[in-house]
């Protein structure tokens, strides 16, 4: 791994990488928005060809899921041009490339986790252009690694912090019970991701804590661990219409490849979500 090159490093996952490679002999390279435009072939080419990174980890992302749908030719250039560049100069340079992807690549209308190699079929553009930016990866090199994760929290704004604070506001708390998922802290895709570079066994992999929940359930968990008093109620999608974007009902993610590799599981999400609660200060003491 020796140099790593990380995009999006002041993001969630990217703060995670840091915190775990800043005490080892890994050379890191941190990029964000202001430093380097992955959209812009030249400086993405000036960039890789100057520092010469072993690794690239694509942290940066289009994530605002509603904003998409009227930010198209931002979501795309961001979500799939982007990668397509690093790809491209990856290749070029003699490095090797992980892109972060979503769940949001399937549709959502099963009954089962999805595995890696079930078909993709995105109901919205931030789903869209991050399929998309899957395939450019692809298509420009043989040495990647493609990481679909999902409901990601760390050190950054996210569902944890936003129920946390609405706790704080209100005696009740309304929540999505309809549509299921795994939260992922971004401290373990973090790892995860670590470990299947020094694996080197490239590929497609989905990368979440073990384990389901609803929205609703993961809120309830979040007060529980927070010890807050606040009322959770139930809502259902059809009756929460403060979204513009179509959401997975279902998109569970099995780390199927991960798991086959048989030396390494991701933890079950309460239990992350401990880790995550104790880390910054959250937990009922």
């Amino acid at each position: 791994m020796k140099k790593v090159l990380i995009t999006g490093c002041n993001g969630q996952l990217g703060r995670s990488l840091n915190t775990l490679l800043k005490d080892t002999d890994v050379e890191i390279v941190n990029t964000d928005v202001d430093t380097l435009n992955i959209c812009d072939y030249a400086q993405v080419d000036a960039v890789i060809g100057k520092e010469r990174p072993d690794t690239i980890i694509n942290c940066a992302a289009h994530t605002a899921v509603d904003k998409c749908e009227t930010d198209k030719e931002n979501a795309r250039l961001i979500n799939a041009v982007g990668p397509e560049n690093l790809a491209k100069a990856a290749e070029k340079y003699g490095a090797q490339i992980v892109q972060v992807s979503t769940d949001y690549v399937f549709s959502g209308d099963g009954d089962r986790p999805y595995v890696e190699t079930d078909e993709v079929s995105p109901k919205s553009v931030y789903g869209e252009t991050k399929l998309d930016g899957e395939r450019a990866v692809m298509a420009a090199t043989d040495r990647y690694f493609i990481v679909r994760t999902a409901w990601l929290y760390g050190d950054g704004n996210n569902f944890v912090k936003t129920m946390l604070r609405l706790a704080d506001e209100r005696d009740e708390i309304t929540v999505v019970s309809d549509q299921y998922g795994t939260p992922t802290s971004s401290l373990e895709l973090a790892r995860m991701i670590l470990y299947i570079i020094e694996k080197g066994e490239y590929g497609v992999y989905h990368g979440t804590c073990e384990g389901m929940t609803s929205w609703y359930e993961f809120a309830k968990e979040i007060m529980r661990q927070a010890g807050k008093g606040v009322k959770v109620s139930p809502v259902t999608t059809a009756q929460y219409t403060a979204t513009v974007a179509e959401r997975p009902m279902y998109s569970v993610l099995e780390n199927k490849k991960l798991n086959s590799m048989g030396d390494y599981r991701m933890k079950e999400w309460k239990e992350a979500l401990t880790e995550y609660m104790n880390d910054f200060g959250f937990a009922d003491r």
